[in-house]
């Protein structure tokens, strides 16, 4: 039996190879009009490499033994939805090409900025990004999902901690374990974060699709914040843009120096393309390098480069996102840590599912719980803290960590002026969830009755009692680095596990103008 279901399945993945390259070929033969040679990415470019990768792919496989059996989320699973994904988008390809054997074409295709054209580039951005895809989780034609790395260090520690060793996963479940580190509005929120993330379009989130939003809005502690000011309130946004569209929008704007646009790059994935239009009227594009967009977005409108988002006077202030607020420490008195060892339980232990750990903290009451029992909860139609019931004004993502108070003799001296540092940042003890096995204060008032207080056994742990903080993930330390930290703890600079080659050093543009990568023709 299952012999029988590995033939079966080897047979079924080998015959969506054969149609996944009939209609590639197909594809080939419809863009032979020379008027669709354009910049990269281009679609006469974009079906043989594709092409060549899926015979490499399909070799592989068939060399192997199909992979023998695999868990969820491996090579398998994979490619059967990118193999279903490729055949419905060449299938919505081949429907705006004109027929094999057919000179003519609808001619709203060839015009500039008509509808037909905008479909078609949608698509061949989609193809250059299902091509990249392909390529950086079978290299060689062989699978390296399980062991791919992920750029930013943060962010390949989330995926293999709750994705495992999975490359991709459908969005539903993505989106409850994205939830546990960045809360997400449900509703037209989830929505636009689901259409920047799943480049592919296909309903998944995979590992490569994660690894390139994590690097386009790092850093990782502010990720969804980044990704509101940059993708959903900026006017100076454009998603799906190649590099002829994006000079084609920009000639509008040739008489107002200052007028940009930014994009992710089509053939630089992970990276941003800044179209702007420089003060002798000139339409250039650049790739800034090492650095967080809004980093970059700040220094070019300070020099006087990026000042007109999409030509409109008002340029959003993004100072937001790179000033310095104080990692918020909440203290747990010693009495407080007692009676939760005495429950068997711990500070950091959310109260609801004693499962996972606290991660959200409520406004304004300040309960903390984790994010998942906060969401189950709000899903219910009830927008009050399940602690207090007071109504739920906002939410805050922290992480719980402990910490150690020095007591080396070289920091003996210091310490009092950190320990007066600390006392200026740290908020009052967080409220602890009510009693719920006590009956309210008025009614015990009335009782009269006298109780001798139930004296707690002392706990000692073996070594000093640790205090507790709470790190608010939207907090960042601006160090005179150029590139801020990712964490509290790490190194000045944020430690990437496959830095871009060729990345490590800036290129002049020339004089007068923001320094970056260049775009002559491409961003490629």
């Amino acid at each position: 039996m299952a012999a029988a279901a590995l033939r079966g399945r080897q047979w079924r993945e080998s015959s969506a190879f054969g149609r996944a390259l009939r209609l590639l070929q197909r594809l080939e033969e419809q863009c032979g009009d020379p008027r669709l040679a354009s910049s990269a990415p281009s679609l006469r470019d974009l079906l043989p490499r594709t092409a060549q990768l899926l015979r490499e792919v399909a070799h592989a496989r068939r060399a192997g033994g199909g992979g023998g059996p695999e868990g969820p989320g491996g090579a398998e699973d994979f490619l059967v939805v990118y193999l279903a994904n490729l055949e419905a988008k060449s299938r919505q390809v081949a429907a705006l090409l004109p027929p094999r054997g057919r000179k003519t074409a609808n001619d709203e295709l060839f015009r500039e900025g008509s509808r037909l054209r905008r479909q078609l580039a949608k698509l061949t951005i989609i193809f250059s990004y299902m091509c990249a895809e392909l390529r950086a989780l079978f290299p060689g034609g062989k699978y390296c999902g399980h062991t791919y790395q992920i750029t930013k260090v943060l962010a390949h520690t989330f995926w293999r901690d709750h994705c495992g060793a999975r490359c991709m996963l459908p969005w539903a479940e993505f989106e409850l374990l994205l939830c546990i580190c960045h809360p997400v509005e449900p509703g037209s929120t989830t929505l636009a974060l689901r259409s920047t993330i799943d480049l592919t379009c296909s309903g998944h989130v995979s590992m490569f699709e994660f690894d390139i939003f994590t690097r386009l809005f790092q850093p990782w502690p502010t990720l969804l914040k980044n990704w509101q000011h940059l993708a959903v309130n900026h006017p100076g946004y454009m998603a799906f843009l190649t590099y002829d569209e994006v000079r084609a929008r920009l000639q509008t704007y040739r008489d107002k120096p200052g007028s940009y646009i930014f994009r992710p790059s089509c053939t630089r994935p992970g990276q941003w393309a800044i179209g702007f239009v420089s003060s002798d009227g000139n339409i250039l594009q650049t790739i800034p390098l090492n650095k967080p967009l809004f980093q970059a977005l700040l220094e070019g409108q300070k020099e006087g480069f990026y000042l007109y988002p999409d030509g409109k006077n008002h340029n959003p202030d993004l100072t937001e996102l790179c000033q310095m607020e104080p990692y918020q420490r909440i203290h747990v008195s010693e009495e407080q840590l007692q009676l939760y060892w005495a429950m068997d339980s711990t500070f950091e232990l959310c109260k609801i599912c004693a499962e996972s750990n606290k991660d959200v903290k409520v406004k304004p009451c300040g309960h903390l719980l984790c994010s998942r029992c906060l969401a189950t909860w709000q899903r219910s139609d009830s927008q009050t803290c399940p602690f207090c019931r007071c109504k739920i004004q906002g939410q805050e993502a922290v992480s719980i960590h402990a910490f150690q108070a020095s007591a080396t003799a070289e920091d003996s001296e210091d310490s009092g002026d950190k320990e007066e540092e600390l006392q200026q940042v740290t908020p009052s003890t967080p409220p602890l969830p009510p009693r719920l096995d006590l009956p309210p204060e008025s009614l015990r008032s009335k009782c009269q009755l006298k109780v001798a207080p139930l004296a707690l056994p002392r706990l000692r742990a073996p070594l000093t009692l640790p205090r507790f903080w709470a790190e608010a993930s939207a907090s960042l330390e601006i160090t005179s680095s150029p590139q801020a930290r990712e964490g509290a703890r790490g190194p000045v600079g944020e430690t990437e596990l496959s830095p871009d080659r060729g990345d490590t050093e800036w290129a002049k543009l020339g004089q007068g103008q923001p320094r970056g990568l260049q775009e002559p023709g491409a961003d490629s």
